[in-house]
């Protein structure tokens, strides 16, 4: 019989106690991905066109307006854009001061289970090699007593612990190589949402800093 005809509780059951973990490891990583690829859906938006309207706004000295369009988007470049947005009059420096200081609470809140899954991806496959080492020592041990009773050890015999062995090696790479799969693909998204970040709130200091210096813009809380 292959192994894709049998049953998620039947290979469960053949491959001993190391399946449990292995087993748990693949609902919390499916758990990890499902919240991520939600996470991404709900903060995407079109940073140009954002960035564009803020400025626009700004131009104008609509500033509350601004820091309203900021609020309706739930986007980490709209909260970094706040940041600075809140600051408009102050210095060059204080502006940046205020965006790095937001990015410090931010960058962690994006990076947030991704060290779980970079873990089991690792420590999956691992366990699928020790569940295969504890079943070839049984295996053996079991030979070696038949052996001593001068029982003959069947091919049949043999192949069927290696067999129900190297279950948990298969076992331990189908949950790994997705999961690694995955946490590359959010790392990649992350990385992306972090550059976002850092180019819009590098322009709109500059472009802060340029208003400021064309118009008397006072300082305050808006």
């Amino acid at each position: 019989m292959s192994i894709w005809e049998l049953s998620a509780w039947r290979l469960l059951l053949a491959g001993g106690p190391i399946m449990v973990p292995i087993f748990i490891f693949s609902v919390v990583a499916l758990g990890i991905v499902i919240e991520k690829l939600w996470y991404f859906s709900a903060v995407h938006i079109n940073t140009h066109k954002l960035k564009q309207e803020i400025f626009y706004l700004l131009k104008n000295n609509k500033i509350k307006e601004a820091i309203e369009l900021c609020d309706k988007n739930v986007s980490p470049v709209a909260k970094i854009l706040k940041a600075g947005i809140l600051k408009f009059g102050y210095s060059r420096e204080n502006i940046k001061e205020a965006m790095e200081e937001f990015s410090l609470f931010e960058i962690p809140r994006l990076e947030k289970r991704l060290g779980a899954l970079s873990t089991i991806a690792n420590i999956s496959p691992l366990l699928g090699l020790l569940g295969t080492v504890i079943g070839m020592t049984g295996s053996f041990h079991a030979i070696q007593a038949r052996a001593a009773i001068n029982n003959p050890v069947t091919a049949g015999d043999l192949a069927g612990g290696i067999w129900e062995a190297l279950i948990t090696t298969v076992a331990g790479l189908m949950v790994a190589i997705p999961t690694y799969v995955a946490y590359n693909y959010c790392v990649s998204r992350i990385n992306t949402i972090i550059l976002e970040m850092e180019r819009v709130a590098t322009e709109l200091v500059n472009f802060l800093c340029q208003i400021s210096e064309s118009q008397d813009v006072p300082k305050g809380d808006y």
